[in-house]
């Protein structure tokens, strides 16, 4: 299992694993818990689709290790129940300078494409860590 390289604490809390990242592709893992079902008992539609979100993004910055991304806009399309351990693959389609075209799908584990999605994400700088200063000011009020 590899390891993010930000760490969000929403992909902590679902359970997300990274298998693969690398030459514009991922791949993740994730076993729903009972909590994250929708009342059909399958996997929700919103776990689903932010399974394939973190995918996209993490393939998109395997080639780009000093940048973050953004989704600017991601489609979903949803073919089959998505039940019990599921893998999400995900590929870069196109890159500019700036932007990322990508597609994905979720597996479960019969192999069963559940859900795919195409997405693009545009490239950020990665922030440095911030630095602790005085505290600030209360402004003036009038």
């Amino acid at each position: 299992m590899l390891s993010f390289r930000a760490e969000v604490p929403f992909v902590k809390h679902l359970g997300f694993t990274l298998h693969r990242m690398e030459n514009g592709e991922s791949e993740l893992h994730y076993t729903p818990l009972p909590e994250h079902l929708n009342s059909h008992g399958v996997t929700h539609g919103g776990a689903s689709m932010t399974l394939l979100d973190v995918a996209l993004s993490v393939a998109a910055r395997s080639e780009t290790p000093d940048h973050g991304v953004v989704t600017i806009e991601m489609k979903s399309s949803f073919m089959a129940p998505a039940k019990g351990p599921l893998v999400a693959k995900a590929r870069m389609l196109h890159r500019t300078r700036t932007l990322a075209f990508m597609e994905g799908g979720i597996y479960d584990a019969n192999g069963v494409l559940c859900t795919t999605a195409t997405g693009t994400f545009r490239y950020v700088p990665r922030e440095k860590p911030a630095q602790v200063d005085a505290p600030a000011k209360p402004m003036a009020t009038d």
